[in-house]
């Protein structure tokens, strides 16, 4: 009889088993596990890569992106005051609902739904919401090479080409 090889025997007949080839199957199933949960690990990280603290485009005000059930959102946290009429915060007077319009800018949720698709690098099917002339536009963003700089890409008509383009800087 081979070392390697062992014979179990019962009443029904004896089975031939090859503890290498077990061993070897089980460093497999160990290697694949490690792999799968390190591999998820590291795509959440590259998800939550999005959230923080942003300044936007013309450093006017800063938003803060959260994540909330696997979708991110960004709310204005912060206005420079030299944007502040008669002391306060600009309102949202650019709004289409006009009740709305007399709410501070500060607070205001800007940005929603986007989820990160791990294959295209992307957070997508978002809506971005521009305060400057009242109107949400379908959105996704995106890093290039610097995770300090986020893209982001309003557009309509589920038309990506159509639309404009927005760069925001981190602030944390």
């Amino acid at each position: 009889m081979n070392a390697k090889n062992v014979i179990f025997v019962s009443n029904r007949g004896g089975i031939k088993v090859n503890i290498n080839q077990i061993l070897i199957n089980m460093k497999q199933i160990l290697v694949f596990t490690l792999l799968v949960f390190f591999g998820s690990k590291v795509m959440a990280q590259d998800a939550k890569a999005i959230v923080g603290l942003w300044w936007n485009d013309k450093k006017t005000s800063k938003i803060e992106i959260k994540e909330e059930n696997g979708t991110f959102t960004g709310t204005v946290v912060y206005i420079n005051p030299d944007k502040y009429v008669n002391g306060e915060p600009e309102k949202d007077n650019n709004n289409p609902d006009p009740n709305l319009r007399s709410k501070s800018r500060l607070g205001l949720q800007i940005l929603k739904g986007l989820k990160y698709v791990p294959g295209d690098k992307q957070w997508q099917n978002g809506r971005i919401y521009d305060p400057d002339n009242g109107k949400t536009y379908d959105c996704y963003a995106w890093f290039d090479k610097d995770p300090k700089v986020l893209y982001l890409k309003g557009y309509v008509v589920g038309i990506k080409w159509l639309g404009r383009s927005t760069t925001w800087t981190k602030a944390d």
